[in-house]
């Protein structure tokens, strides 16, 4: 048999309390029982009653379990890997504090709200690298996240052909066999245009296989310049080089595999919209088992103090004869 609760410094009290204030009261009338010359032996009646109740109710509180019983507990999930575009232009700061701040704030809120989902990272701007493999560990996900910056890939372009490649395969079973595509989930993170010409292929291969692709675009239609170092950028005319968002490949992309496009500007975030959009998903069943549970019978013992409670007060015990 288990418990519910522990035999703590609260029951004990309780069962003191209850020893001396009833005790007090048995002595009153055994006294009151002898100067009136009656018999006192009724009041055992009553103190036996009243025990057992009060013991009762002691055990349904701690709250006893026992009885075996098989209940089926599964684990249920979502496999999402996100892609973040490290390009020198995500440095622009039209978003404050800048774009990929600001996106790495947003991302942990994504961390958060699947903290029961395996989560990934790649980052990428013509070439794809996993920063962080699928994971359950927001700790690790949180640190790969703060670490991020624009150069830790190469500044040649943009590529979406690359990291959306590496997404689909990561989220392949060993065996090369998609199983639950539906539960499996692709966010593109972007602000700027595609320069890759393998794109719409890829995109195709992730809509055969039924994995979700979401694009989020982040920047403003005026744009901002960006830092190189501790100056502005300029071009080789020196004028300063002004980096725009450019939603159209996003929006593409998000058509070519029925996903959608989502958006984060100086007028409007719908990172939230995002995670509700992605939260009706229903997950993969990863692991389903048979465990052995004893349930919590406490309701047994309150009906029974319940009983007794009532034969107290019917029962009518006379202790004092006059």
């Amino acid at each position: 048999m288990g418990w519910f609760r522990s035999f703590s410094v609260v029951e004990l009290v309780l069962v003191a309390a209850f020893i001396v204030f009833y005790g007090l009261y048995v002595v009153r009338m055994v006294r009151i029982s002898r100067a009136l010359k009656s018999p006192a032996y009724a009041v055992a009646y009553k103190l036996v009653l009243r025990t057992a109740l009060f013991a009762l109710l002691l055990i349904a509180y701690l709250g006893p379990s026992f009885g075996e019983a098989k209940r089926e507990v599964q684990s249920v999930g979502k496999d999402i890997m996100i892609c973040v575009d490290l390009s020198k232009s995500m440095d622009a700061f039209d978003i404050q504090p800048s774009r990929l701040e600001k996106i790495k704030f947003e991302m942990k809120r994504v961390v958060e709200a699947f903290n029961s989902d395996r989560l990934g990272i790649i980052i990428f701007s013509s070439e794809a690298f996993m920063q962080c493999p699928l994971t359950y560990d927001q700790n690790a996900l949180n640190l790969f996240i703060e670490t991020m910056n624009t150069s830790l890939v190469p500044s040649s372009g943009t590529d979406f052909g690359p990291p959306l490649r590496m997404a689909m395969q990561k989220l392949e079973d060993p065996d090369g066999k998609s199983s639950d595509s539906k539960s499996k989930v692709i966010i593109l993170i972007s602000d700027g245009e595609d320069f890759g010409d393998e794109t719409e292929d890829i995109a195709k291969e992730i809509a055969d296989k039924d994995i979700k692709l979401f694009t989020l675009g982040i920047g403003t239609e005026r744009g901002s310049q960006i830092y190189a170092g501790r100056s502005l950028k300029t071009d080789k005319s020196g004028n300063p080089v002004i980096s725009k968002l450019n939603p159209a490949s996003l929006k593409q992309v998000a058509s070519l595999t029925g996903g959608q496009y989502f958006e984060i500007n100086d007028n409007g975030n719908d990172v939230s919209r995002l995670i509700n959009t992605i939260s009706k998903i229903e997950g993969q069943i990863r692991e389903s088992r048979l465990v052995d549970v004893s349930a919590n019978r406490y309701f047994y013992f309150l009906l029974a103090a319940l009983v007794l409670l009532v034969v107290d007060i019917l029962l009518s015990v006379r202790t004092v004869t006059i």
